[in-house]
């Protein structure tokens, strides 16, 4: 089923379930704000795709935009004093993008279609087990490589295989082409197969170069206002 959503262009890949704090301030996404606080956007959900680098969306259209995105859910929002807002948000559904719509709204809106899975994840399968018992060891040894024993969690036991790549991804600073890939892959046990080697390629890099990592936003130039 195709459907019609706004769009928010960001410098990067939100994954499922994972948590995207904004700093609204852009005029037409303030306008944005305002529609998923008050109803006017359906069940308080938009878009978020990744900017191809170099491109500008404004200026070159869907050929600017990754071909899949994913819908980040409004869960709190806070008017500041000047009419910018921070809002809080959590990775929801992926869609690919069809059709941008740049004339029914200030924002930018587009043409969807959600994009499941193509095959249930098994948990009690032995190979599934096995990889996302594998994938979390990955992910505990690039943490403790990372960060400070204080700056992360393991996932929840009952994170399920299907989701389980996601909330890995979203815990490591892995390039964008990476996890957009990831985001793209709808095969539950091969995405736990790259997370699992993506994870281990990054603890390698950081033990050799004896290196934290950090944001690549804090190297990059802003594609918008946002």
């Amino acid at each position: 089923m195709v459907a019609t959503i706004p769009l928010f262009p960001l410098g990067t890949v939100l994954m499922p379930g994972a948590s995207l704090p904004l700093h609204v301030f852009e005029p037409r996404y303030r306008q944005l704000t305002v529609d998923l606080m008050t109803g006017a956007v359906p069940d308080k959900e938009f878009g978020v795709v990744a900017v191809r680098e170099g491109f500008n969306p404004d200026v070159d259209g869907i050929e600017a935009l990754a071909p899949v995105g994913c819908t980040a859910a409004l869960l709190d929002a806070r008017r500041l004093p000047d009419g910018r807002y921070d809002i809080v948000t959590r990775g929801a559904r992926r869609f690919r993008l069809l059709e941008m719509d740049e004339g029914s709204h200030s924002y930018l809106c587009g043409s969807v279609k959600f994009l499941p899975d193509a095959e249930k994840a098994d948990d009690g399968d032995d190979l599934t087990r096995m990889l996302s018992a594998s994938a979390r060891a990955a992910h505990r040894r690039y943490c403790a490589t990372a960060w400070k024993s204080d700056d992360w969690s393991e996932p929840a036991h009952e994170v399920g295989a299907a989701e389980l790549a996601h909330v890995l991804a979203a815990d490591c600073l892995l390039p964008m082409s990476d996890r957009q890939q990831l985001l793209e892959e709808t095969h539950p046990v091969q995405r736990l197969r790259m997370v699992r080697m993506l994870i281990a390629r990054e603890t390698g890099l950081l033990t050799r170069l004896r290196a934290v990592p950090t944001p690549m936003t804090t190297y990059s130039t802003d594609q918008s206002h946002n």
